[in-house]
């Protein structure tokens, strides 16, 4: 399976991180969640509780109808951030998924804002849902990574992502967010170096 393109009976788990709870919903550490209900809408589906373990789910498929399409569940972890390996371990037995075809959807500090990198594996660069999710599982998964750039003057980093995306952000989020929508479908569909190529910047 090169690039980790996978047939059409396994499923991807493309999980998107964040906080659950209205008061987070617009947070720069919850890009993960804004993508994934991106793709929820896309796919037609509502995220509804699973009963495997704490987390929100659609099932569905990805890419144009016929063999090409993936099948494909959509997870929201509501364990928060710093617990989501718990949840998306459980999923991930649950529907047999392999690790080489989980897709965490992440903010990301060190790279600037509104720009995509999609990489297989790595370390979890201080981000506690990755660390989380590695301790549970290992890191031999993919990440599609949203930069949301490093905090201004002497402002915490865990206050900066705890955030709402600044007014000026803002004018970009969509389009950022659809982009993010676009990267992790064009992983799932033509594989990671396609999508590297399309997309990382």
């Amino acid at each position: 399976m090169a690039d980790g393109v996978a047939d059409a009976t396994t499923p991807w788990l493309v999980v998107g991180l964040g906080n659950p709870g209205g008061e987070y919903a617009g947070n720069r550490h919850n890009i993960g969640f804004m993508v994934v209900d991106l793709l929820a809408e896309r796919m037609g589906g509502k995220f509804k509780a699973h009963k495997a373990g704490r987390a929100q789910v659609v099932e569905g498929r990805m890419g144009p109808p016929g063999p090409a399409n993936r099948r494909v569940v959509l997870a929201k972890p509501m364990s928060f951030m710093n617990l989501s390996g718990g949840p998306v371990t459980a999923l991930r037995d649950f529907y047999k998924v392999p690790v080489e075809r989980i897709v965490a959807v992440h903010d990301e500090l060190d790279i600037d804002y509104a720009t995509l990198r999609l990489k297989l594996g790595g370390g979890d660069n201080g981000h506690n849902g990755l660390k989380s999710m590695t301790k549970s599982m290992g890191a031999e998964y993919h990440r599609v990574r949203c930069g949301i750039g490093r905090p201004p003057g002497r402002m915490q980093v865990a206050d900066f992502v705890l955030k709402d995306f600044s007014s000026t952000e803002r004018k970009e989020l969509d389009w950022f967010v659809d982009r993010s929508a676009d990267a992790v479908e064009c992983l799932v569909l033509e594989g990671l170096e396609r999508a590297q190529s399309a997309y990382n910047s």
